[in-house]
Formats: C-alpha cells, structure tokens, sequence
C-alpha cells in the first residue's frame, strides 16, 4: 500500500486553509461545505424526529384506554397532525437528504457539492420552515386538519384560525429545502464524478439518491401548487375548492397524493440504497444482480406516479379508474421485490459477518416486508373500501416507513459511524437498542391492524368500550414507551461512540467504495487529488487507492489561486471535462433564508404590503448572490493535473450551471402542468365552462403571444451576436426581447381586467387569474435575468469566451416564452375549440 502524505506537505497545508470553515460563529453561520451543512441536516432531522416521537407518546397515552382525558379533542387533533407533519416533511425526506450530501461526494471521488451556497440556504430554510411550523402553538392554535389538510375541513369556514396558514406556509417554506438538495443531488450524481467511474460503476446509492431527486423535482410541485391554491382562498376568496361556486374539495385531494404516494418512495428509495451498500459490505462480496437493483429503482420512481387514486378509493371515483390504479398499487410490489431478492440473494452467496449494521438490515428484511404486504391488501378495492381510515392504515403506514426508512437509516447510522468519528459503537448496547425497538415497534403496531379491521377510526380522539380493543390498546401504548427506550439506548450509544468509542483505523469494516478511501476524521476537501476508478468496489479492486488519493499532486492536487476547485466529468463515461470553482463561506444563505421568513411572518399576520416591500431585500439578495458567482479575471482553462489543462465551468458546454436551469425547468414544468391539470379539472366538473358562457376577445390575447413568440428569435440572434463578439448588439437584443416580453403580457393583464369576474366570484376566474399571474411572475423573473445579463456583459463577466450566463437566461427566457403561449391556448384557444 503507499504511504500516507506527510503532514507537513505544503500542498495539504494549503488544501487544508482553503477548504476550512471561518473560525468561531462567524464561521458556523456562514459555512457551505458539503459536510457541515450535511451534519445539521442529520442533527436537526434526529431533533424533530425526537419532538415528533413526544408528540406521538401523548397520542398513545390518550388511546390507552377509552373515555381517556390526557388530550381534549382540539389538542388531540393538533397533535396527530403535527406528528405527521413532523415525520413526513421535518424528518424522513431531511435526514435522508443529509445523509445523501454528506456521503455522495466521498462516493463519487469528488470534493463538495456543485453549489455550496445552494445547499446551505435548503438548511436554513428547512431549520427556519420548522420553526416556523410550530410557532403556530403560539400563535392561536397548531394546525389540526391532519397531515394531509382535507378541505373543506381547512377552509376558513372549519379552520378560522391561522394553524393552517402556519402549516400550508411553513410546509412550503420547508419544502424549498427539499427541492434545492434535489437539484444539487443530481448534478452532482450526473457530472461531478471521479474519472472512470462511468454510469454502471456508480454507486447503488447513488443510483437510489438520483431516482429520488427526480421523483422529488416532479412530485412535490403538486403539493407546493396546492398549499398556494388553499392559501390564496383563505387570504384572498379565492374559490378552487368551494362547490357552490364551480370549485371541487377533490382537487386538493388529487393535487396532494399526487405528492403523497411518490412520497412514500422517495422516503423508501434512499433507505434501499443504504441497504445496498451495508449487505455487500458484510456479506463480503459485490451485490448480486446490479443491473436488476437499477432497473427495480428506476421502475418505482417511474410507478409510483401513477398510485395516487390508491388513497381515494371511497371518493367516489369510477370503477374502472379503480381498476387501473388498484393495478398499478400491486404491480409496483414487482421491483421492490426485485430489490429484496437481490439483498437475500447477496447475502445467500457471501460469507455474513453479522455486525450491528448487518443486524438492523435484518430487522428491516422482516418489518418491512409485513408492510409490503399489508400494502398489497389494501390494493384490492374491496378491501380498502373496509379498512379505509382505521386504524390497520395507520399500522400499515408505519410498517412501511418505520421498517422502510428507520431500520436502513440506522443501519447507516452505524455503518458510516467510524468515517465521522473515527470509533466503532458499543456492541452490546447498540444490540441493545435494536432488540428493545423490533420487540416494541412490532408490539405497537401489529395489534393496531387488529384494531383497524375491529373498526376503530384513525384520528379520533377516543372509542367506545363496545368497540372491544381497550387492552389492545393498552399494548401498543405500553410497547410505544419500549420504542422509545429503545431510541434512547441507541442515541446514548452513538453520543458515546463520539468520546468514549474504541478508535478504529481507516475503514473497519473493509468496505469497498470510495468514502471508506478517507482517513478520519475526514479532511475537508475530502481527496488530496481525484482518484482513478476502474470498479464498482474500487477499494477492493485497487487496495492501495487509498493512498493515491491522499497525495497531492495528481488530478485537482493543486490549489490556484486560492480557489475551492472540484472536478466536472463527462455524463456517461465520468471523462474530466471541467474544472468548476465553487464558492467558499458566505453570508448570504443565511440572509436569504431569514428574508423568507420575514415575507411569510408578515403574510400570515395579514400585512400584506409589508410582505410585499419584504420582496425587494429579498430580490436584491439573490441578484448579489448572482453577481458574486463568475469570475472575470480567471483563465478560461485551468490546469487540472499533469499535463491536463480543461475548460473552466463558465466556458464549459456541461457546466453546473446550465445542468442547474434544466432541472429546475423540470420542477417549474411539472408545477405548470399541475396547474394546467387543475384547471381542466375544474373544467371537467362544471356544466358550463366559463361559467357565464363568454371567452375573453381572441385579438388581444393574439397580439400578446405574437409579442411574447418573438423573444425566441430575439434572444437567438442575441447569443449568435455574442458569439462574434458583437456585445453592443447582444445587449440591444436582449433588452427588444425585454421589452416584448413585458409588453406581451401587460397586454394580456390588461384584457383580463376588462373582461374577466374577480376570483372571488367563480372557480374559473381564479384558476384563469392564476394561470396569468404564474406567467406573469416568470416573465418578470426572466427579464430580471436578461437585464442582468446586460448588466454583466457591460463588467466583462459574459463574453464570447465566458457565454455560460447568457445561456442560462436565455434558456429561462425560451421556455417562459413556451409556457406563456401554452397558458394563453388553454386560457383562450381550449374553450373555443372544445
């Protein structure tokens, strides 16, 4: 094996001052780097997770027994809604999120994330989305609509109180976290990897965390429109959910599962790929069946988006619509399957060395299958029609995601232990903690199945001694004290690890991906060079890679200019193509994140106008952000190693930041086609359509898409004038295509004011003055960035040389333009022709 740097290598030393944290608090507010903002994650996902596990004890304690008064019925529901609003939003999608950015760059051979700066303002706002959450006891009242907010029950009609607004606003706010480590999580899987590692040496985590962030990109828009649709009725009048006035309850149901059963897979996902990285680990060979695990991975991602009618069974739906989606709940059983098989199958041809990790894995192997089924039961109609809101869906939920998330998470949690802390657990008492947690989780849950198909309801506060489960009861709740001794020894055991831990050398349990390649504790930058793979287990395939990638010198061994640098590599074959400089410590995550917060504080205390003001700090702040990304004065190429000289990421054809418009076009897009969808929706449900049987005028709306059309030219034509150095006339382009663009859509404003009802009035107006309005953000969004783009050309940041910024607005300028003319045709075109 080759030895180890030394310590006093100049090259390190520099490595080291570079990638550090600033000192003191200053350096704790403004850190960006992958590890320390991954760190928070996990440690503020545990601290819900231990406020949302109180909640969910004094819920047990009023169930114990019947005619219990431990909680009035308001406290009762507030708490079964914050429970599950803790579990499902503060907890389960986070922590997963943070293990993912904590390990995929030491996976991928790479030093930090794409964008630092990024993955720090999700924390914030993820921390301060929380907080924000449970102010609402504070503030008249938590939310208690349940976790998933049914109207009419949220209405103001039923809830006048703010707890919604704190839950539709803080979910929201929460939610933006999970969208921005989406983003960073699949560039970094696409374009940040070690060189060689093509796409069928990637990690199975990896594959899992990618399949996940699309789902995430995809599938939480549906939520995010209808929190807004909900908040937009209950502060404005509004009336998409109102069915006197042409709204339907059911299209807060169907936006919301939608979310709500990809869900369930995007919890479930990143836990397999834990799972595939410990059994290979101490079943001591490769995992059988790779190409199988990543087709099972891509199929679920892909089913679950057709599941969603599964939760509305009794609705009221069509039986044949039954059919297709009971179907589809059964067949996505097939690639999970595919996956458990593939885990026997590798432990069943390896030699087992049945360690702590190992062991929660094989508690997950039986709880989560006893899931896997019961979900399968619930599948056929007939029988979810009995057990529809009892208590057996409750037992069912939990089996999946306690067994489907919490067991793969501590198996995680001990199995890269020894990387962050260099020291093993305590055996006997991490044994400990995982027998007192499968005896008392199954002991609180099996019995709940019995309840349900008892008929004991979900959510209600008390039951009937007639009902016959007093002492079922009793059980779970006396089980549930067990569980939560059981997390108790099992936080007890890793805090001990941390001071009192045997220390253990790099690598304990002779893992074989590229994390397990770094001492501990692990340096900041994370790999003096970039190493070379040639395997999916490198390290067993090359022991001594170890070593190499210890020492500078090799590819990326060299700081310039002082400049945190990480390596951009080709889409399928991982060649270098890039050297991406990524920002170093910053205040202006924090500053942003807080900014939020004020708009929504003052939204939800109905000071509009200072909401409203609230957004020009909030503007300025990201266009600061904007203008300290870029680099005038660096070299277009940069030297990456030994006689290897890339492109910097603002001359690269792959860069970061074009990779960062696509995907978030892929959220905006899915957004939009929720909105579109709500709105033939709302169609479909009403007699006449629009309701006083008049379209707006075609000449207007006309005049408008032939405006807002020709900014796709324009903007084309300003690119091709970049490209032979003609600024002036790019800078004269992009303000026509400005111009146009706000033009084109004040002329559609304008035509609506005159000829459109209020949204108060009828569910069409809203969803029309919705649309418009959604259009109209992206424009204004857009020709801040063309101006922006001018603004730069002017300092020398966008050149013919530098041409990554003016591709990105344009880009963002182009599809704006395609969504404005896909808008005005359901608005105008849609009616006429149908």
């Amino acid at each position: 094996m080759n030895a180890a740097p030394p310590a006093d290598d100049p090259r390190l030393a520099e490595l080291h001052r570079v990638w550090a944290n600033a000192p003191g608090l200053r350096g704790q507010l403004t850190a960006v780097n992958h590890s320390t903002i991954a760190m928070r994650y996990i440690v503020t996902g545990f601290a819900f997770l231990l406020v949302g596990g109180l909640l969910s004890m004094f819920i047990r304690l009023q169930l114990a027994w019947f005619g219990n008064e431990v909680l009035d019925p308001d406290r009762y529901n507030q708490f079964v809604t914050m429970h599950g609003t803790t579990m499902m939003f503060l907890f389960a999608v986070p922590i997963m999120e943070g293990f993912a950015m904590y390990l995929l760059p030491k996976m991928l051979g790479a030093r930090d994330l794409p964008y630092p700066r990024l993955s720090a303002f999700g924390y914030w706002c993820y921390l301060f989305g929380g907080l924000f959450l449970y102010a609402s006891f504070l503030f008249g009242g938590a939310p208690d609509g349940g976790w998933f907010m049914y109207v009419p029950l949220t209405d103001t009609a039923y809830s006048p109180g703010p707890g919604t607004d704190f839950w539709l606003l803080g979910v929201t706010f929460a939610e933006i976290a999970a969208v921005a480590a989406a983003v960073e999580l699949i560039v970094a899987v696409l374009i940040t990897r070690a060189p060689g590692m093509d796409i069928a040496r990637l990690p199975l985590f990896a594959w899992a965390v990618l399949v996940t962030a699309f789902m995430i990109a995809f599938g939480f828009p549906p939520l995010i429109l209808a929190s807004v649709l909900l908040e937009l009725q209950r502060a404005f009048d509004f009336v998409f959910f109102r069915p006197e006035l042409g709204g339907d309850p059911l299209l807060w149901q169907h936006l919301f599962w939608l979310f709500g059963h990809p869900e369930v897979y995007i919890i479930f996902l990143p836990a397999a790929g834990v799972v595939s990285m410990v059994v290979p680990a101490f079943a001591r060979r490769p995992v059988v069946g790779y190409t199988w695990i990543v087709l099972a991975l891509i199929s679920v991602g892909f089913l679950s988006f057709g599941l969603w009618v599964h939760h509305m069974f009794t609705v009221g739906i069509p039986l044949l619509a039954l059919s297709f989606f009971s179907a589809a709940s059964m067949m996505v059983a097939v690639p999970t399957g595919i996956q458990v098989f593939a885990w026997l199958a590798t432990l069943w041809a390896g030699r087992p060395w049945l360690k702590l990790p190992l062991l929660y894995i094989t508690g997950f192997f039986g709880v989560f299958v006893i899931g896997g089924l019961t979900g399968v039961m619930l599948a056929f109609v007939p029988f979810d029609w009995q057990a529809h809101d009892t208590h057996f869906v409750v037992a069912h939920l939990h089996y999946v995601l306690i067994g489907g998330l919490m067991f793969p998470l501590l198996a995680g949690l001990y199995y890269w232990l020894p990387l962050v802390s260099g020291r093993l657990p305590s055996e006997s008492l991490g044994r400990t903690g995982f027998w007192l947690l499968l005896i008392g989780f199954n002991l609180t849950f099996l019995p709940m199945h019995f309840t349900g198909l008892a008929g004991m309801p979900r959510r209600a506060y008390t039951y009937s001694e007639a009902l016959g489960v007093h002492w079922l009861n009793l059980l779970s709740t006396a089980a549930g004290f067990v569980m939560a001794v059981a997390f108790v020894a099992i936080a007890l055991d890793v805090a001990l690890a941390f001071r009192h831990g045997r220390r253990t050398g790099r690598d304990p349990w002779n893992g074989g991906t590229l994390e397990w390649a770094l001492p501990t504790p692990v340096p900041m930058f994370n790999f003096a060079s970039i190493p070379d793979v040639g395997d999916r287990y490198p390290l067993w395939h090359r022991p001594g890679l170890a070593g190499e990638s210890m020492r500078p010198g090799g590819l990326l061994g060299e700081v310039h200019d002082g400049r945190r640098e990480i390596l951009g590599s080709s889409l399928l074959d991982a060649r270098p193509e890039q050297v991406i400089r990524v920002s170093g410590s910053s205040w202006l995550p924090l500053l942003a994140a807080l900014t939020i917060a004020v708009l929504l504080s003052a939204f939800i205390a109905k000071a509009y106008v200072l909401a409203a003001l609230v957004l020009l700090p909030l503007v300025a702040l990201f266009v600061a952000w904007a203008w300290t990304t870029g680099d005038r004065t660096a070299p277009v190429s940069l030297r990456a190693g030994p006689g290897l000289e890339l492109p910097s990421q603002y001359a690269a054809r792959n860069a970061p930041g074009w990779w960062a418009l696509v995907i978030v076009l892929l959220f905006d897009g899915a957004l939009f086609a929720a909105l579109v969808f709500a709105y033939f929706y709302l169609w479909l449900g009403s007699p006449v359509w629009p309701p006083d049987g008049a379209v707006p005028g075609a000449t207007m709306p006309l005049l408008a898409a032939g405006l807002l059309a020709l900014g796709w030219p324009v903007s084309a034509w300003a690119q091709r004038r970049l490209d032979e150095a003609r600024n002036p006339s790019m800078r004269h382009a992009l303000l026509g295509a400005t111009v146009a663009g706000v033009a084109a859509t004040a002329l559609h404003l304008l035509t609506l004011a005159t000829s459109l009802q209020a949204p108060q009035v009828h569910a069409y107006p809203a969803v029309v003055w919705t649309l418009a309005g959604f259009n109209a953000l992206h424009v204004a969004i857009g020709a801040l960035m063309l101006l922006f783009v001018v603004a730069r050309s002017w300092s020398g940041y966008v050149a013919a040389t530098r041409p990554l910024e003016l591709r990105v607005a344009a880009g963002f300028w182009r599809y704006t333009i395609v969504q404005g003319l896909v808008m005005l045709a359901v608005i105008h075109l849609f009616p006429r022709a149908l």
